[in-house]
């Protein structure tokens, strides 16, 4: 299969996911989310022993979801953007082998929850990564409230989600978010690496690893919580204001 704004590559045994919209630093909309989901699922039926995420461009992994089209979405129409959302996140994260996401810039909201459904994450040194939905009026939608905790803690993932707050790349190691920061003109070198590396260790082993790991965390009951969240605050004042604002380039005035 072929895409407008993804990207599927293999090197030997390993795919490469590329989201394809440098414009628009990589953001995504529907198309874009269904064909980064299509990519994953058609890398995985090609028994790709290793899958990168990332994105196209010097200035954004994922810079996060399309706000222009979310702003005006209803109450029903923003739970399906978050049920696809989280289904591509889920098949990420379920992905038969390991996963590497590639974060060079940014990685917002969106972005970064497909960052943190990958089992690896190398940030560049100029990456900047973080929840911040919650200047728009909405919380993270796809999995961030219940993977970020996981990574760095309930005492920093609160403050990244309550504040919006946004990590360099050498903060995010600190935290746990990257497993490793590289000089932005290495990243390539190091992904390819890493990836090569991954691919030559045993397959099965990998995939029972990676099972035995998700056992600890296979509750699904707070990620059906904040998929009906997410889609209860579309329409509020606070999801107005804050997705009004961002278009127009204002800082919002909630009441």
């Amino acid at each position: 299969m072929t895409w407008d704004t993804v990207k599927l590559e293999w090197s030997d045994d390993i795919a490469t996911v590329t989201v394809d919209r440098p414009d628009a630093l990589n953001a995504l909309n529907v198309e874009t989310l269904e064909a980064l989901g299509e990519a994953v699922g058609e890398a995985g039926a090609n028994d790709a022993r290793v899958l990168v995420l990332r994105g196209a461009g010097d200035d954004a992994f994922i810079a996060g979801a399309d706000i222009a089209y979310m702003k005006d979405l209803s109450t029903t129409e923003a739970q399906a953007w978050g049920e696809l959302g989280h289904d591509v996140a889920d098949a990420i994260e379920r992905f038969p082998a390991p996963t590497v996401a590639v974060v060079d810039g940014y990685a917002f909201g969106g972005g970064c929850e497909m960052a943190m459904a990958c089992d690896l994450r190398i940030g560049s040194e100029s990456a900047l990564i973080g929840n911040t939905e919650i200047d728009l009026g909405i919380i993270p939608g796809w999995g961030g409230t219940q993977r970020l905790p996981r990574l760095v803690g309930e005492e920093t993932a609160k403050r990244m989600i309550f504040l919006g707050q946004r990590l360099d790349a050498e903060t995010a190691a600190e935290e746990g978010l990257f497993g490793e920061v590289v000089p932005d003109d290495e990243i390539d070198d190091r992904a390819a690496e890493l990836a090569a590396e991954l691919a030559a260790k045993p397959p099965f082993a990998l995939r029972a690893a990676k099972d035995a790991i998700a056992q600890g965390y296979s509750d699904v009951s707070g990620l059906d919580y904040e998929k009906r969240t997410f889609g209860s605050l579309f329409g509020t004042p606070d999801q107005r204001e804050g997705m009004e604002a961002f278009v127009e380039n204002r800082e919002p005035e909630f009441q």
